[in-house]
């Protein structure tokens, strides 16, 4: 090998070198600089007003969701549909309910979402529909909103809004959503989100599995029940819903499943019965 040739390989070498480095370091320091800005009192107005527990949040709690909220919006496009004007007010209050999910937890803030489609109402889909005799048929749905794997989120804001005005109501549009990007994260959406360890999965799969069986049996038998029966579809809906009960009815499900109350406090690392 000449001169020549060694040295160009030993530039090609740096270069690599410098672009992996450049990849690593250059979000740590975007992120720093977000982290750094002052969080403006026009967006805290409206995350006071649209996020009912931020209150109740510690001082350091309520920093970080600043953060998460600020590092959301620079990365994240926020798009209006059928007419609908994007505001400060629909930004910050997507922004906070879906950093909420974040809190305390190591994050790289919904990687994978770029885009997030927000409707004035309820969106119609079309959606094959199977039924037992596993005949297709083609069907149209009105959804009030959905998570999918390409990278997008689709939100109707009078729903987002409806489920914002209660935050004890057990139901919210954005915390579903984004309990699924969270679900996906694993690689596939199956109610089974990224734990912590290897062994968590053992005992969550016992937890989860028993109260889907026993939310299906009394959807079958239509008894009433504290997590709403849509959560009885499929494992992934399952775990969106218990994500909305957690946060939003969280004595009530510790106090009447509190096994799967544990499993998702150690999930996401936090207790909102201390804000309720």
């Amino acid at each position: 090998m000449n001169i020549t040739t060694s040295l160009t390989l030993i530039i090609i070498l740096l270069i690599v070198i410098a672009v992996a480095v450049g990849a690593f370091v250059y979000p740590v320091y975007r992120r720093k600089q977000l982290d750094s800005r002052a969080f403006p009192e026009p967006w805290l107005a409206i995350v006071k007003d649209k996020l009912p527990v931020y209150a109740k949040l510690t001082a350091a709690q309520q920093l970080q969701l600043q953060q998460l909220i600020t590092r959301f919006l620079h990365h994240k496009d926020i798009v209006g549909c059928a007419g609908l004007q994007i505001t400060d007010e629909i930004r910050l209050t997507i922004a906070a309910h879906a950093c909420l999910l974040l809190l305390n937890r190591p994050s790289t803030e919904y990687a994978e979402l770029r885009t997030i489609l927000v409707y004035p109402s309820s969106f119609l889909v079309e959606h094959d529909v199977h039924d037992e005799a596993g005949i297709v048929t083609a069907g149209r749905n009105a959804l009030s909103g959905e998570s999918w794997s390409n990278g997008r989120v689709i939100l109707a804001w009078d729903n987002v809004a409806h489920g914002v005005h209660d935050f004890s109501d057990g139901y919210n549009v954005v915390l579903h959503e984004f309990a699924h990007q969270l679900d996906h994260q694993s690689g596939i959406t199956n109610g089974a989100p990224l734990l912590y360890s290897g062994t968590a999965y053992k005992n969550w799969a016992r937890v989860f599995s028993k109260e889907f069986a026993q939310l299906q049996h009394a959807a079958d038998s239509h008894m009433h029940t504290l997590i709403d029966q849509y959560g009885a579809t499929d494992p992934a809906e399952f775990f969106a819903v218990v994500t909305e009960t957690f946060y939003e009815k969280p004595h009530q499900l510790a106090a009447h499943h509190a096994e799967l109350f544990e499993e998702l406090k150690m999930y996401y690392r936090v207790d909102p019965r201390d804000w309720q």
